[in-house]
């Protein structure tokens, strides 16, 4: 279960609002990669705090419950989210920075300091703590990720009805079985990750199957 021993730490430095930073989509083929910042109360006393896991860990239906939930208590949300075609352009790692950026930027009140799973954002001026595994350990990074999972499943499903015919509802754009037999069948969709080495090797074989 994640604690609030990095938050309780800054809150006995004097720092108020403390955002927890999380991210979701980072390995998939296809779509954004969207980040959470989440300010929480320092004091949160309600039934379902022991739920809160890293989001990978609960089913569809608890990350859904928890994420109004989080909504009902948090001070502040903010969401960033990069598209496909920046990833591309500047790798997952600026990416993910970049919707990490984001989403900070989204936060009103503003953070006072920042708890973010494994990076640090070098571009925001504010104390901050990359914390390896962060989604398992920390509270605010655990509720972030929650926020950021399902936040980006939503736009996944919203995809499928623009993008039908590659499963985008069920999987996520998570490179699975049954996508990557979607990629060769069909090609890439214009929401593929085309620098990611899957789609590339299947887009070159595709077109080149196309070549008289």
């Amino acid at each position: 279960m994640p604690s609030f021993a990095e938050e309780e730490l800054l809150a006995a430095q004097g720092y108020q609002r403390i955002a927890g930073i999380d991210e979701a989509g980072r390995g998939a083929l296809a779509g954004p990669v969207v980040a959470a910042a989440v300010i929480l109360p320092h004091h949160i006393d309600v039934p379902w705090l022991a739920e809160v896991r890293d989001s990978k860990q609960l089913t569809p239906a608890r990350r859904e419950l928890l994420f109004h939930r989080i909504h009902e208590i948090a001070i502040s949300i903010g969401i960033g989210v990069t598209p496909h075609y920046l990833i591309d352009e500047q790798g997952i790692i600026k990416a993910t920075r970049l919707a990490m950026k984001l989403a900070v930027g989204q936060l009103s009140p503003p953070p006072e300091s920042l708890l973010i799973d494994y990076m640090r954002l070098p571009e925001v001026k504010l104390l901050q703590k990359g914390i390896t595994n962060g989604d398992n350990l920390c509270f605010s990074i655990a509720c972030a990720s929650i926020i950021a999972k399902v936040t980006r499943d939503q736009l996944m499903v919203a995809f499928d009805k623009v993008y039908p015919g590659y499963g985008l509802a069920q999987h996520k754009g998570y490179g699975t079985r049954e996508h990557l037999a979607c990629l060769y069948r069909l090609g890439p969709c214009p929401i593929h990750r085309q620098s990611f080495k899957p789609v590339r090797e299947i887009m070159e074989g595709f077109f080149r199957n196309l070549s008289p």
